[in-house]
């Protein structure tokens, strides 16, 4: 068994399904895919449950009623992946907006010395295609903001593609969470920092979504702008992991 398992968080993906886990089973290295359905209207959990048979043991499937929140659908599957044991926990969008060929350079940074690696848009400028420049600078400014409040290093702080060692699921504390909408990408690596995991930035390119629509809206942006001011403030009770 591998010890290598993508999430994919999916409400409505019916046109991007199929192509992306076909996508990750495609590489040399094995790859175990997990998809989160938040009650899907468009049948992407029945598209998931056909593959089950071509991809056996290989793709597993949770289904939820109704839209939970993307920071909930992660938490659940972090659970999941830590009661069966894999080492290397990547989160990933359906959309291909995150190139599923970087699994393998975020796979090889936490097998290295990282313990968190992260696909990231600003490492090395601003590596975005197909976003309007007013998104551009939203995201931009986001990541600034969280930087500055937070006072960590990381460039692109609401990145949802990233690979996470268990040992750090294990111990930050994902049921304290609090966000749940991309916000939850701005705590989950604030609480790995505080407590002392590495955290290392891997530069990807990337491109917004052809097929499906965007699940972005202004109280995403409104949720992680107010959760990080409440993050600061409760920065102190985050205790270092100990080194023992």
């Amino acid at each position: 068994m591998t010890d290598l398992l993508v999430i994919i968080p999916t409400y409505n993906e019916k046109e991007n399904i199929e192509n992306i886990i076909r996508k990750v089973f495609s590489f040399e290295k094995e790859f175990h895919v997990l998809i989160i359905d938040d009650g899907s209207p468009d049948g992407t959990a029945q598209i998931v449950k056909n593959l089950q048979t071509d991809f056996n043991g290989k793709l597993h499937i949770i289904e939820r009623s109704g839209k939970l929140g993307l920071g909930t659908a992660y938490i659940t599957g972090f659970h999941w992946a830590v009661e069966q044991k894999y080492d290397f926990i990547f989160e990933m969008d359906a959309d291909f907006s995150h190139p599923p060929h970087d699994l393998l350079n975020l796979y090889d940074v936490c097998k290295k010395d990282a313990d968190v690696s992260v696909g990231s848009r600003y490492i090395k400028g601003i590596s975005v295609v197909n976003w309007p420049l007013g998104r551009i600078l939203m995201s931009y400014i986001a990541s600034l903001y969280v930087r500055t409040i937070l006072g960590m290093k990381v460039k692109d702080t609401t990145a949802g593609f990233v690979c996470y060692k268990r040992e750090v699921l294990e111990n930050i504390g994902i049921n304290e969470i609090s966000m749940k909408g991309y916000g939850f990408q701005i705590e989950m690596k604030y609480r790995s920092w505080k407590m002392g995991y590495k955290i290392t930035e891997v530069p990807i390119i990337f491109t917004d979504r052809t097929e499906g629509k965007s699940k972005m809206s202004g109280g995403i942006f409104s949720e992680a702008f107010w959760g990080v001011l409440k993050l600061r403030l409760r920065g102190s009770k985050i205790k270092k992991k100990s080194t023992s």
